[in-house]
């Protein structure tokens, strides 16, 4: 499976970081970029908990913001939704 996808939410991910005004949202829609893009860099699939834990994650920070960070919040979390079907289990 391609971790494109992983890397594409990161992606979207800093740019949603670079639109945030407040801090503390902005430091962990970075955090959670820099774990993506953690994710996509490894080799292994990350198994369905993590995955929805980022999933949970973004979208408590979709909530969060507004305009183009909450834009790019949101297509994130579709990217890893997306990468998530294809991963095995449950």
């Amino acid at each position: 499976m391609s971790h494109e996808l992983l890397q594409e939410a990161s992606e979207r991910l800093r740019q949603a970081a670079e639109a945030t005004s407040g801090d503390d949202v902005q430091r962990r829609v970075y955090d959670q970029s820099d774990a993506l893009a953690t994710l996509a860099a490894r080799d292994r699939t990350p198994d369905h908990g993590r995955l929805a834990r980022h999933m949970n994650v973004l979208a408590e920070l979709a909530e969060e913001t507004d305009g183009a960070a909450h834009e790019a919040v949101v297509d994130a979390r579709s990217k890893v939704s997306e990468f998530r079907e294809g991963v095995e289990g449950v």
